[in-house]
């Protein structure tokens, strides 16, 4: 490995500091982008649902099958769409998209509640919108579990042979909210770090200005560090950024010690520009290493974990994801922010990511000689 003179590494950072942050729109690219991104993505990747359209279709006509609809509508995750005697207005109501849920309650409800049977209540969902489907079915099992329960204590009727009362841990309220802002976290660092680094040498390349580097005194070492130092100081500063916002306006709890998610990011971030320069080194124009990027981006994000959890996916691809920077680092922010995990029980996840910078940022450095030649 050549030799690094510091000197000339500080020059090098702050041209490339300079040329950074010195036009307006690329501050706001900067800085300003992430933070509205991150409200964007904190309001959109929602699994929660919340006034689920529902149809109605209330047989039985008596005080306690209102009584059952209310259960449903005072919980404030369904809201009413419609309500008939026919079936067939249950069934128009979900092909034609004016309803999510359809809840029919037959004749007799009340009446077998009264004589202590089992009483029947149909809920049918729109599986087309899978993810509210199954969440729906959650919350009127347990809506109807727990009306059932109630009427049986006032009928004096024999309770539920098994009481089950559940607790959850770390996110009590299970607010998705919660568990994806500090995902989107990493998802925006790993963007950033990619679009500011990906362009770099082929930037150079295209304006002519790499043979000039070339024929410096510079070598591929320092030249590397100088367009890694600054973006890492920039994914950094947009850390903090985005990371107050989903603490102050999304009330995300940080239960662990800031300075190991400092850490954790340093690691992510490097690991992230030693991609980006090894994008940047192996593209021969911005436009191919602009479709590079994204083919990384997206599978990277597909197998972190950040939209499907890594168990359910198939055994191989569990093992691909060993590879993948983001996933390390995803379990590394839910873990600080939800958790208060410190680094003896994270260290696994922080040593690969600093084995993937290590590794992928010296093969930028190894590869980067070749690109004047090609």
């Amino acid at each position: 490995m050549s030799r690094i003179a510091p000197l000339r590494l500080r020059e090098m950072v702050k041209k490339e500091l300079r040329q950074l942050l010195r036009d307006q729109r690329t501050r706001a690219v900067i800085f300003v982008a992430p933070v509205i991104q991150l409200l964007m993505f904190g309001y959109a990747v929602n699994t929660d649902i919340g006034d689920t359209a529902t149809f109605v279709v209330d047989y039985d006509r008596s005080q306690v099958s209102r009584e059952l609809i209310d259960a449903f509508l005072s919980t404030g995750y369904f809201e009413l769409a419609g309500r008939s005697q026919r079936a067939r207005d249950l069934t128009q109501a979900l092909d034609a998209g004016d309803a999510i849920v359809g809840i029919e309650i037959p004749r007799g409800f009340a009446a077998q509640l009264a004589s202590g049977g089992t009483a029947r209540v149909q809920v049918i969902v729109d599986g087309t919108e899978s993810n509210t489907a199954t969440i729906a079915l959650g919350y009127a099992g347990q809506i109807v579990q727990q009306f059932g329960m109630a009427r049986a204590n006032m009928t004096g009727s024999l309770p539920p042979g098994v009481d089950l009362r559940v607790r959850a841990w770390y996110n009590p309220t299970l607010e998705s909210q919660v568990y994806n802002v500090p995902a989107v976290i990493g998802v925006l660092l790993m963007l950033m770090c990619l679009l500011l680094t990906a362009l770099a040498v082929v930037r150079e390349r295209e304006l002519g200005t790499l043979d000039q580097l070339m024929v410096s005194p510079l070598t591929p070492e320092e030249l590397m560090l100088s367009k890694t130092l600054p973006v890492a100081v920039v994914g950094l500063v947009d850390l903090v950024l985005i990371s107050v916002v989903a603490v102050l306006w999304f009330d995300v709890p940080i239960r662990g010690f800031p300075p190991t998610l400092l850490l954790a990011a340093l690691l992510y971030i490097l690991a992230g520009l030693a991609v980006g320069l090894l994008i940047s080194t192996i593209s021969r124009t911005q436009q191919e290493a602009f479709m590079t990027m994204f083919l990384f981006f997206q599978p990277a994000i597909i197998l972190s974990g950040f939209f499907y959890p890594i168990s359910s996916m198939p055994e191989v691809f569990q093992w691909i994801t060993l590879l993948n920077p983001v996933r390390h680092f995803l379990e590394i922010v839910r873990a600080i922010f939800l958790k208060g995990e410190g680094l003896s029980g994270l260290w696994p996840q922080f040593l690969a990511l600093a084995l993937m910078a290590a590794v992928v940022l010296r093969l930028a450095v190894v590869r980067f000689p070749k690109t004047v030649s090609q």
